[in-house]
């Protein structure tokens, strides 16, 4: 199957901030049968992140603040060499502005398959706010496409009033998909302690508790907009993932539900997804937009 690009024997996407940052996990992913993986977010200069705790478990999902840590541009192309991977690796960037994205959009595209933008992260406040303001979400877009020549991706976050602002905002720069949704904007509190959980007071929900979330934007970016959507978000099942590819998305990304389960999780998902598309007599694009085109 093809999306935006992207050449994937299956829709089954490890999301960035998971799994995606060495050459040993790349192999590991694939063996998994994912049809595609999408690395930590990549900045210009190595970032430490946040200090601990960084991640605490609430009811239906997880609570993180990493901090975007990662080795930085020069370190991960080296990573990158040394990947003996078929599959798309996707590679996820964050900058302070255009010209940083520019910059790496530059600098990593003869390295992978796409890029994916991190427009959305809800614990980095420039993120966030770029993710926010379409005129930003135009122009990072533009930079990085203008810079690269592979697709690029924006990853939009649900942290606004209308998504599909924002995602009508990112296909006029240029974007050849759009990612939907980051986490959830989120806080959890120790009572007997008296103060924030994690070292960075707030962060972002993942986990079930946000898919319909995720389905809802989906839904509603499909309706806007004319390029591919990938949806994330509480995607733990095969079910999940009909529900994702019938409300408008080509692809999914996987990423909580790792950690719950395990990497193998990916490989059961794809064998009963498999059963289930066999059953309706139907491949993977056969599935995408079904129901949204039933009630424009």
């Amino acid at each position: 199957m093809d999306v935006a690009g992207i050449r994937m024997d299956n829709p089954l996407m490890v999301c960035s901030g998971v799994l995606g940052i060495s050459a040993g996990l790349f192999s590991r992913i694939e063996a998994a049968h994912a049809g595609a993986v999408v690395t930590k977010s990549i900045s210009l200069v190595p970032n430490k992140g946040y200090d601990n705790p960084t991640v605490t478990g609430v009811a239906s999902g997880v609570i993180n603040a990493m901090g975007l840590p990662n080795p930085g541009v020069d370190a991960f192309i080296e990573e990158l060499g040394r990947s003996e991977v078929s599959m798309p690796i996707v590679v996820s960037i964050y900058g302070n502005d255009e010209g940083e994205f520019a910059e790496l959009a530059r600098r990593l595209s003869p390295h992978c398959s796409a890029l994916e933008l991190n427009l959305s992260c809800p614990h980095a406040g420039g993120l966030l706010a770029i993710g926010q303001d379409p005129n930003l979400v135009e122009r990072v877009v533009r930079a990085a496409k203008e810079a690269s020549n592979v697709p690029v991706l924006a990853k939009l976050t649900p942290n606004v009033a209308d998504i599909t602002k924002i995602g009508l905002a990112a296909q006029e720069g240029g974007a050849d998909a759009i990612c939907a949704i980051n986490t959830v904007k989120a806080m959890a509190i120790d009572i007997y302690q008296k103060h924030p959980i994690l070292s960075n007071i707030g962060g972002g929900l993942s986990g079930p508790a946000i898919k319909p979330i995720g389905v809802r934007a989906v839904w509603d970016l499909a309706g806007a907009i004319d390029i591919p959507i990938i949806g994330i978000g509480g995607i733990a099942s095969w079910e999940d993932v009909v529900e994702y590819l019938y409300a408008g998305a080509s692809a999914v990304q996987m990423g909580t539900a790792l950690g719950m389960y395990d990497i193998d999780h990916i490989t059961r998902i794809k064998d009963e997804l498999d059963i289930f598309c066999a059953s309706t007599e139907l491949d993977y694009e056969g599935l995408c937009g079904i129901v949204r085109k039933r009630y424009p």
